[in-house]
Order: structure tokens, then sequence, then C-alpha cells
């Protein structure tokens, strides 16, 4: 007989169903994401540190888990809510059972709920505090435990999932599936410094195969200390939360803007700069999750789909367009997704041009920001 799970929304709303994973309590924020395929991805994304998964795909589990598609060195989920778990792992890659993963990871899911009831009511009524117990603890305990927790807003979620000191990327076995970018390996090899607010592996990946030598360095390492390592161009990473917990790393950002080094930012990374600039980040009403996101680019008109994970943007009604073009715009909500800075060289976009997982139309964009650092 299957244990009970219990789902308990910040506004009341109670499910039961199955329980797998850890045995044990959570309470996060939950987000739906709109991915068909790569959940393993999508759970060792750090950006999703504080946060459910609620995947709107129905079959969960059937590819199990392997290291190599790992964008982290660990689970960074909070809690897993899905239609159902597969009972089958069939792949050939496959190295363990995801039911076994999130068991050693300490992580509680639940199976067998109304995944579409749940996206049409976060997307309806905006993103909610949320509990999940697979141990037994009653609903109105589960109730007030959401209430009670502070939820991301304001928080400083980068300083649990930043890396401890620097080091110098040297490549994994994911690898393997990244194109090697062949005509800047011929050129004389470029230093990139990047910053981990919670870097995923697949970027790391898709910055090295330009013949370039990446060293990663803490969230909180200063601009001058960056500015040291002479690098030729410095990487702002994506990462969990709210971009207004973090004024520091914001400051440390306006400092290398100003110091004229060719700089790429995404997803956080992008709010932090439209930060530096003066403008202020706002909260969508549930986010981007997924990859099928359709974003305008505004000087050719052209279209493609992202990939994306934000919760997030910059507000373009406090932007200084004197400082700064808005050069990409959501197609579902025509939130801000990319900037364009017009007196240095640095830009910024907030979708994943590294998928993982995700669609190919965005990977110019590593090749767009290879071509500034040779420019400048």
């Amino acid at each position: 007989m299957k244990n009970e799970a219990t789902l308990v929304l910040e506004d009341g709303t109670t499910l039961h169903g199955n329980a797998f994973g850890e045995n044990t309590d959570a309470v996060f924020e939950l987000v739906f994401n709109t991915s068909m395929t790569g959940y393993q991805e999508i759970l060792t994304d750090p950006s999703y540190r504080g946060q459910g998964v609620l995947f709107t795909v129905p079959h969960i589990g059937n590819v199990g888990i392997n290291k190599e598609d790992h964008e982290s060195q660990r689970a960074q989920i909070s809690a897993l809510v899905i239609r159902t778990l597969s009972p089958v792992v069939s792949n050939w890659r496959s190295q363990q059972p995801l039911n076994d993963w999130l068991k050693e990871a300490g992580i509680p899911g639940i199976s067998n709920v109304d995944t579409r009831y749940l996206t049409r009511k976060l997307r309806d009524g905006g993103t909610q505090k949320a509990a999940l117990s697979t141990s037994g603890t009653a609903p109105q305990k589960l109730l007030q435990m959401a209430r009670d927790w502070p939820g991301l807003d304001g928080q400083d979620m980068v300083k649990e999932v930043s890396c401890d000191s620097v080091y110098q990327w040297k490549g994994d076995a994911g690898d393997a599936w990244v194109h090697k970018n062949s005509a800047s390996i011929q050129q004389k090899p470029l230093h990139i410094v990047a910053y981990d607010f919670g870097i995923k592996r697949n970027i790391l990946r898709h910055l090295a195969s330009f013949n370039a030598r990446i060293t990663v360095v803490p969230a909180y390492t200063s601009a001058a200390d960056v500015l040291g390592m002479s690098p030729d161009g410095v990487f702002l990473s994506n990462g969990p939360g709210d971009p207004a917990g973090l004024p520091s790393i914001v400051e440390n950002v306006t400092q290398l803007i100003e110091s004229n080094t060719p700089i790429l930012g995404i997803c956080l990374g992008h709010q932090l700069i439209g930060r530096a600039l003066g403008a202020n980040t706002q909260k969508l009403k549930f986010g981007h999750h997924g990859g099928n996101h359709p974003v305008q680019n505004l000087d050719n008109k052209k279209v493609f789909i992202t990939a994306q994970n934000h919760n997030y943007c910059v507000d373009d009604n406090t932007l200084d367009q004197n400082l700064a073009e808005i050069t990409y715009r959501s197609l579902n909500d025509n939130s801000v997704e990319g900037l364009h800075l017009k007196k240095y060289p640095v830009f910024c976009i907030q979708y994943h041009p590294e998928a993982a997982p995700g669609p190919h139309d965005a990977h110019p964009i590593f090749a767009e920001f290879f071509n500034c650092v040779r420019g400048a």
C-alpha cells in the first residue's frame, strides 16, 4: 500500500496523493514548468532553490537519473509535484531511479494529483507558497507552515548555491554533448571570469567550447578582485531568488560596468545589470519556467523559442533608456528579455541560450559575446 502525501497551498487548497522521495516535510514556492523533456536538468538547476516544481508533462521518471546531465552537484528543488511517477526506468544512460535519487537528496515528492488543475490555479491566481508532507503531518499544520514561511521576496538565495572558492573550469562528462566552436579554437584563448550566482554547468561548457579559459568566482567576489585577474570578459550567471535582495552584488556589477570590461549577463545576471543601471525589478505573476517561450529580437523582428526559468524581471518603466536599449521582449507578456548598454560593451538576456533542457535557437548569443570580447 502506497504512503499518502499531502500538499497544501497558502490559500488553503489541499490535495492528497501518493508519496515518493524522502519521508519528510518541505515548505517552498510552487511554480509550474512546461518543459516536455529534461526533468533531471531542471531538478539540478540552482535557480530553483527554495522552490517546488510542478511539471505540466504528466509522465516523469521514465529515463531515470545519470551523472552526465546534472546542472549542478546536487538536486536543488525543495519538492516535486507530478501527475504520474513512471514505475519503469528504461534508458541506456540511466544509473539510478528518480525515486531513489530524491530519497538520497532528502527531497519529498507527491504524485497522482491533478497537475492541470494546479497549473491553471497558479496561472490564473499567481505563484503561491506551499507545504508538502510525505510523513503524515496534518493539513492544518501544513497550512500554517506555508503561511508562516517568509517566502523568497527580498531574500538572498544566492548564498545557498554559490561556490565557496575560486576554481578553473576543467569540463565534465557533459562536454561530450556540446558543439565545439572550431573557428574560435584557432584563435588566441580568451580569459573569462564567470560569477557563480548559481551557474549551470551547461553555461560553463558552452563558454569553454570557444577555447576560453574559464575562472569561476564566488558570488560575493569584489569587482577589484575580478579585475585583478585581468579578464578579457566577465560573465554574470543565472541564479535563484529576488535580485532586490543582492545590493552588494549590484554594487560590484556597477563597478564592473564602469571598468569598460565586456560583460554578458544571463537571467539573474541580466536582472542585476538592470538594477545596476538604476532600474527596479518586479515579480511576475507566475514566472517563466519551461522550454517553449517565444522571444522577439526587436532589431530584426525575428522570433525564436527559448528556455526560461525566472520569477522576476526588469521593470522597463523604471529603466533609463538613455543608458540601455531594450533588445528582446517576451511574446507571452511583453516583459523585457534583453538589454544592450549604449556606452559600454555590455549586454544581457533574460532567457537561457545554453538550454539544458530546451531549444537551441539562442545558442548564437555565446558567439555574440565572444565577438564582443575580441572586438573590445
